[in-house]
């Protein structure tokens, strides 16, 4: 049985996707549905720099086996950043500093599954290895946990031309396989995947959602 924190501490991300979308006000969300039989499907807006086309795409999904059916896109760096994080988001974790930001809430056909990714683009090489620092450290909090508690698994490295992060899969009260998530950078830019539920037993799975984040962060 999935058994989430105690109140006043760290809360579920489902309980707080709704809330944390109306903070980014109508002008920077997006609503898109996208057909689950539509490869060519994105979330890409036009314009430089970090932006909703640096996010995970339908296709990346479909290549593991999941069928995105919408897409809630925002620019504001307000999305709470996991199932671990509290309220934090990325506009707090860099306080205001990043250059640009960009997030992602993904449904699928598959009951109970979701994905949301979160990014910011810093100033300096320095300032994004802080906060891909400050990610990891937000995850590994949630890796010792009471008896009965969903909780973060060891970190596994990914390391792909475009760049580098860590993933961590995620396992219900029960002990069981439940998504994951990964912390992933590229140059000045970070952000933060997670996955709740997938297809597949295999802890594994989170590591291709990974690879395919870290290629669009870089783009």
């Amino acid at each position: 049985m999935f058994h989430h924190r105690a109140a006043g501490k760290k809360v579920s991300r489902r309980g707080r996707t709704a809330g944390a979308a109306a903070c980014a006000g109508a002008a920077a969300l997006i609503a898109i549905v996208v057909g689950t039989q539509t490869a060519a499907a994105t979330v890409t807006a036009a314009g430089p720099g970090l932006g909703s086309g640096s996010l995970i795409q339908s296709e990346d999904f479909f290549q593991q086996g999941l069928a995105p059916v919408g897409a809630t896109v925002g620019l504001s760096g307000k999305h709470a950043l996991s199932a671990c994080s509290g309220e934090a988001t990325m506009r707090t974790l860099t306080k205001g500093k990043a250059a640009a930001y960009a997030e992602v809430t993904w449904s699928f056909d598959t009951k109970d599954t979701s994905l949301t990714e979160s990014l910011a683009e810093g100033s300096s090489g320095t300032s994004a290895a802080s906060y891909e620092k400050q990610l990891n450290q937000l995850v590994r909090g949630c890796q010792d946990e009471p008896a009965g508690h969903w909780y973060y698994g060891k970190a596994h490295a990914i390391d792909v031309k475009a760049g580098q992060g860590s993933w961590y899969p995620s396992y219900n009260g029960d002990g069981e396989v439940a998504g994951g998530v990964a912390v992933i950078h590229s140059g000045h830019r970070v952000g933060i995947v997670e996955l709740t539920g997938q297809p597949s037993d295999d802890a594994g799975y989170m590591a291709g959602i990974a690879a395919a984040a870290v290629n669009r962060l870089a783009g």
